[in-house]
């Protein structure tokens, strides 16, 4: 007879494979996409992640659906190891994404958090490649559609933290708005910072080259590391979840196993 705890270690162990899944999938949506660059910082993340729940996910299910022990401890042993990854992966993202948390962190000398995500994924060994992905990709091109857009206006749209960095002048530099792509520099008056020089109207140009593009990349993976976290917390409560109850169903099986193997020797001397 399979135990209750079976049932529902079967049960949870299905939805974890679908989440699974769905991580591989969207992992590999990332990579293999056209603007896979401009999505640069989770994708190897998602698929680590979900090729890790799939074969723990399938161990469960062998184990709890067939009652065999083996894979149900085999299944604990990396239930267990990977409980503990995340929960270190989870702790890393919150310091290398949150700026107070990562500046205590980096107090320790083991590794500035602050910086770590410019220094991993925008450096400037693939920020031509990152730079032309988003020229390709075009993200000033909704801007460039308002000409006529009064500058008060268009401050007051919602620009994403790449199309902010990258498709205007840092505000500090002074420039004339003409249009939502087209800046006229000022005539006179000091220069506040490299961006200001570096801007220009082509549109394959604009900002691209400017250091506030680049903050704005590193700003977009940072909140997607943001939301990578909250999902790594979500699925690791599920997965000590599933340990405790993939502890009962080892248990209980054991218990089976040995009261079967009683009945029996039972039956062998009536």
């Amino acid at each position: 007879m399979v135990r209750a705890s079976n049932i529902v270690l079967g049960i949870f162990n299905g939805i974890l494979l679908i989440i699974g899944l769905a991580a591989i999938c969207t992992g590999l949506y990332f990579f293999v996409g056209s603007n896979s660059q401009c999505e640069k910082g989770v994708e190897n993340e998602l698929l680590i992640m979900g090729a890790a729940l799939v074969l723990v996910s399938l161990l469960g299910l062998i184990g709890s659906c067939y009652g065999i022990n083996f894979f149900l401890i085999f299944y604990l042993i990396v239930m267990f190891l990977l409980i503990l990854g995340l929960i270190c992966f989870t702790f890393f993202t919150i310091f290398v994404t949150n700026e107070a948390v990562g500046k205590a962190a980096s107090r320790t000398k083991i590794m500035n958090f602050n910086s770590w995500i410019r220094d991993h994924f925008v450096n400037d060994r693939n920020w031509h490649q990152i730079r032309d992905c988003l020229v390709d990709a075009k993200v000033c091109k909704s801007l460039g559609a308002d000409v006529d857009t009064h500058v008060s206006d268009f401050y007051k749209k919602n620009l994403s933290p790449i199309q902010s960095g990258c498709c205007k002048p840092p505000n500090e530099c002074g420039f004339e708005h003409q249009n939502a792509t087209f800046w006229l520099k000022p005539k006179a008056g000091a220069v506040k910072n490299r961006d200001c020089t570096t801007w220009n109207n082509q549109q394959t140009t604009l900002c691209y080259n400017c250091e506030s593009c680049k903050d704005g990349v590193v700003d977009n993976i940072r909140h997607k590391w943001q939301v990578l976290a909250i999902a790594n917390a979500c699925i690791t409560v599920l997965l000590i979840i599933l340990y405790s109850i993939g502890c009962c169903a080892k248990r209980n099986n054991s218990a089976e196993n040995s009261y079967g193997k009683y009945r029996g020797g039972y039956r062998s001397y009536p």
